[in-house]
């Protein structure tokens, strides 16, 4: 049985008296936002692969040069390639509509503030992330400081603005792929507790693939359920269920920037493009409110630092000197069932009893927490053996920052 999420959809109607006040209100908030842009009149009608962006920003642009009939072109263009873009339909509405007289300014068409206002969002954050789009060949977001080379991909969201990027594993070292609008909760990011709308923050995996069939149309072309509440949620007593990656509904090409109930929702042919590189059980989804982009050495710096702390804690496991292991955890760890004191009662019981360990870990993959930027979940597969024991396990902790070094504040099966 699948435990669905709980999702309203708000969806503003289409009309021709709506849409004038809705392509006004777009067209100034993006020069407002963005700076007006520059278009040669011969510019060739154009479609991105990544998107509808770039031929948002050339109709903007003609509409703000008073090029009326270009910009219609290029609206025709782009409804050709996204026919239930409900945005692209406004502004083809309001094209129209100038043609016999001038453009109305924002509010003055029938409907609601609040659904023209969701239209203007999304233009807005479309055009930005296009804009502002960051140097992905000498900048990596910071939380993928290692993926297993199993990982063959890992995804980033970027709640402020509104878009999801894709990497692909290089040997552990994160290459851009492809970006992607999402939408997230209509309370923003942050989640803490059941029902406040909220899309979490931090370090997750995909656990399953739901296909389409097995969805109402709500969900779109599939979903991607996530592990929230991870155990660091657990820990911090936040609480919910049923967070997702899913497309929209067949009859919506993109729903606002702010609608789920927390899920993160992409266009259809978005979720399929994105299908193609998501592993269940093994790619994360790093959901951050503002991604932190690092260049490539002071990357190198911060994996070298934290894959040096791992070797010590393995290494001082091996060595039998129970004080130097227990020297890696912070005292305010916890696991799953002890806290840091039960921990280090535990730990000294056993090394006494051993007269060898060997520890091999394999398989490191390292992510650094978006909303508490000195917390890493690292992850990896262990091979334990002993005198008197010998266990094999995937192994989660994770390790903050504390007094200029790494510790462990929690550790268990991953």
């Amino acid at each position: 049985m699948i435990r669905m999420p709980d999702h309203g959809l708000r969806r503003p109607a289409l009309t021709t008296s709506r849409a004038a006040a809705v392509l006004r209100a777009c067209a100034l908030g993006a020069t407002l936002a963005l700076g007006t842009a520059t278009y040669a009149a011969d510019d060739h009608l154009r479609i991105s692969d990544g998107g509808p962006e770039a031929a948002l920003q050339q109709i903007f642009g003609d509409i703000e040069a008073n090029r009326l009939d270009a910009a219609l072109a290029r609206t025709e263009t782009l409804l050709g390639a996204y026919p239930n873009f409900r945005l692209a339909h406004l502004i083809r509405g309001d094209l129209l509509l100038a043609r016999a007289r001038p453009l109305a300014t924002f509010g003055n068409a029938n409907g609601t503030a609040e659904q023209l206002q969701d239209l203007r969002e999304e233009a807005i954050a479309r055009l930005q992330a296009y804009r502002d789009r960051p140097s992905v060949e000498n900048y990596v977001p910071r939380y993928l400081l290692q993926m297993a080379p199993d990982q063959e991909h890992a995804v980033v969201v970027d709640t402020r603005r509104a878009r999801l990027y894709v990497y692909r594993n290089e040997g552990g070292k994160p290459r851009f792929v492809a970006d992607y609008y999402v939408s997230q909760g209509k309370a923003g990011a942050g989640k803490q507790f059941e029902g406040d709308n909220k899309t979490p923050l931090g370090v997750y995996h995909v656990t399953s693939h739901i296909e389409a069939a097995r969805l109402p149309d709500l969900y779109g072309s599939g979903a991607f359920p996530l592990n929230y509440p991870n155990a660091w949620d657990r820990r911090q007593g936040r609480t919910g269920y049923g967070i997702w990656l899913h497309g929209s509904p067949s009859d919506t090409y993109a729903r606002p920037p702010r609608s789920s109930e927390g899920c993160v929702v992409l266009a259809n042919q978005d979720f399929t493009s994105l299908s193609s590189y998501v592993q269940p059980g093994l790619t994360p989804v790093i959901i951050s409110n503002d991604i932190e982009w690092l260049s490539l050495d002071d990357w190198q710096a911060e994996r070298s630092a934290l894959n040096e702390a791992i070797e010590n804690w393995r290494r001082d496991w091996e060595s039998l000197d129970v004080e130097r292991y227990l020297s890696h955890y912070s005292t305010e760890f916890r696991s799953d069932r002890q806290d840091y004191a039960g921990w280090v009662q535990q730990k000294r019981r056993v090394a006494n009893a051993r007269e060898w360990i060997k520890v091999e870990v394999r398989n490191v993959s390292m992510f650094r927490n978006p909303s508490e930027s000195t917390l890493v979940e690292v992850t990896f597969e262990q091979d334990y053996r002993s005198d008197g024991l010998s266990d094999r396990m995937r192994k989660r902790q994770y390790w903050t920052h504390e007094n200029g070094r790494w510790m462990i504040v929690y550790e268990g099966r991953g």
